[in-house]
């Protein structure tokens, strides 16, 4: 027998609209009665592996050990494989589809112990169709684990070298600034960058910098809350989850800069852009750009 666990965290991009979330709540509940399943988020774009990903990454630390359960699969049907995946030397294991979805989280907490392809139709459920594992495999498998089922009873022991990466953006410095992308846009509007607090330090002293989006140059000033931004402006800051977002007070970044996830941005410590700026209006709120930029 495994190690018996008492949480399953549950992530996918079912939503709330359809019944998909709570059928894998009741097999969960008729396999592990005893487990307390944690919603992590459902509210993940439909298909998008990569902002799975990294919402992943991001609640990985934080929560409880235990099952992990993470379903975004637009493979499904398909030759993907399916997987379970030991980490923390047995404290947590990561289920789900192996596309990247768990790359980046099984990477925040220090790599895999052991992984396992889910070959074995013993411990999943009968099925009419092959277009629902997060309910006919990745449900059972997961519960089947919180039980004390032991990693390897569940199917074909792989090597963790080979499971799928998870491929995420690296900022880059260039001549004309450190050129990054955007991670996430939060429901609050703020824009997470691919930067740490250390390359942001690498563009040079001081808190005033300038974000070049395609043929415009909007100063940011560095802060440590949002209520510092300047009304009107925008700012930069480290947040919770230790990268660089920017940030409006009390109104959305992402609005004013018309921004989403996957977007090309260039970071500058760039005086003259602050200097220079005019105030133009975007949404509800000023926000400054260079003379002569549209």
């Amino acid at each position: 027998m495994g190690r018996r666990h008492d949480t399953i965290s549950f992530l996918s991009d079912y939503g709330s609209e359809d019944e998909f979330v709570g059928v894998v709540h009741s097999v969960l509940r008729s396999i592990a009665p005893h487990a307390a399943i944690v919603d992590v988020t459902h509210g993940i774009a439909a298909h998008d592996v990569r902002a799975g990903g990294l919402a992943l990454a991001r609640s990985a630390q934080y929560l409880c050990p235990g099952v992990v359960l993470a379903v975004v699969d637009p493979g499904v049907g398909t030759d993907r494989r399916a997987v379970a995946i030991e980490v923390g030397n047995g404290e947590s294991v990561l289920v789900g589809p192996d596309n990247g979805l768990l790359a980046p989280a099984v990477a925040m907490v220090g790599g895999a112990d052991r992984a396992v392809s889910l070959t074995d139709p013993a411990w999943h459920l009968p099925t009419p169709g092959s277009t629902f594992d997060g309910r006919d495999v990745f449900a059972p498998v997961a519960a089947h684990l919180a039980t004390g089922v032991d990693l390897t009873e569940l199917g074909d022991q792989i090597q963790p070298a080979g499971l799928f990466p998870g491929v995420l953006p690296v900022a880059v410095t260039e001549v004309d600034g450190l050129h990054a992308e955007v991670l996430w846009v939060d429901r609050f509007g703020n824009i997470q960058l691919n930067v740490g607090p250390e390359e942001l330090d690498g563009l040079g002293p001081g808190d005033r910098f300038g974000i070049r989006l395609a043929n415009r140059l909007v100063p940011a000033q560095r802060v440590s809350a949002y209520d510092d931004v300047p009304a009107g402006g925008l700012g930069v800051l480290v947040d919770s989850g230790g990268l660089v977002s920017v940030v409006a007070a009390r109104t959305s970044a992402a609005a004013h800069l018309g921004l989403a996830a996957g977007a090309a941005v260039i970071l500058t410590v760039d005086a003259d852009a602050d200097r220079s700026a005019t105030s133009v209006h975007l949404g509800d709120r000023p926000v400054s750009h260079t003379p002569g930029e549209t």
